[in-house]
């Protein structure tokens, strides 16, 4: 009896020897199966960061190197221009944003606009001679009667304008186009001739 385990471990001994290693090269009529590496989703693109506002456009913060509620830098392209309604108040324009100015009260920038004619826009790609709708299309601002135009001239204010953080504001015309953007502070940002 112990010879037939012997014999039959040796028999098993055997068969494992002649397995070939997992190194070892297979034999020529040898199939080799492979399993396929589970498929690796393709990686998802980084979104490109949105990009940087052009020195052509109007943000809440300013334009330029004009930031609301700051003094224009020593260095800046803005001046005071023309006769100036009182010594507190001062229009200030630049010959870098042509139809464009800036009402600076107490030594701060306190609202800046733009005007037809400007190329200045906001990030959305609107400025004067935009359409009511277009502007309506971004901004749900409530509406009010404009001093000078017929209707459907008006104002879109933003309704957080009285919070005293700067705020938007569009003048639309009589014929219903957007005649200036304004960006600044209350009660700066209501006024409609310039410093009064």
């Amino acid at each position: 009896m112990k010879q037939t385990l012997s014999l039959i471990l040796l028999a098993l001994l055997a068969a494992c020897s002649s397995q070939s290693s997992p190194d070892a090269e297979p034999a020529a009529d040898e199939t080799v199966s492979v399993t396929p590496a589970p498929p690796v989703a393709p990686e998802k693109p980084v979104p490109a960061p949105d990009p940087a506002p052009s020195a052509n456009t109007l943000t809440l913060a300013g334009l330029g190197d004009l930031r609301i509620g700051e003094p224009v830098p020593a260095t800046s392209s803005w001046k005071a221009e023309g006769v100036q309604a009182s010594d507190g108040c001062l229009v200030m324009a630049s010959p870098d944003y042509p139809d464009a100015y800036a009402i600076v009260e107490a030594n701060k920038v306190r609202r800046i606009t733009i005007s037809e004619g400007s190329p200045v826009k906001l990030v959305e790609g609107i400025g004067p001679g935009a359409s009511e709708a277009t502007v309506k299309q971004y901004f749900a601002f409530p509406a009010t009667p404009h001093k000078y135009g017929d209707p459907p001239a008006k104002y879109l204010t933003a309704p957080n304008a009285a919070s005293g953080d700067p705020a938007l504001r569009f003048e639309i015309g009589s014929d219903g186009t957007v005649s200036q953007i304004h960006v600044g502070t209350m009660p700066v940002l209501g006024y409609v001739e310039a410093c009064s």
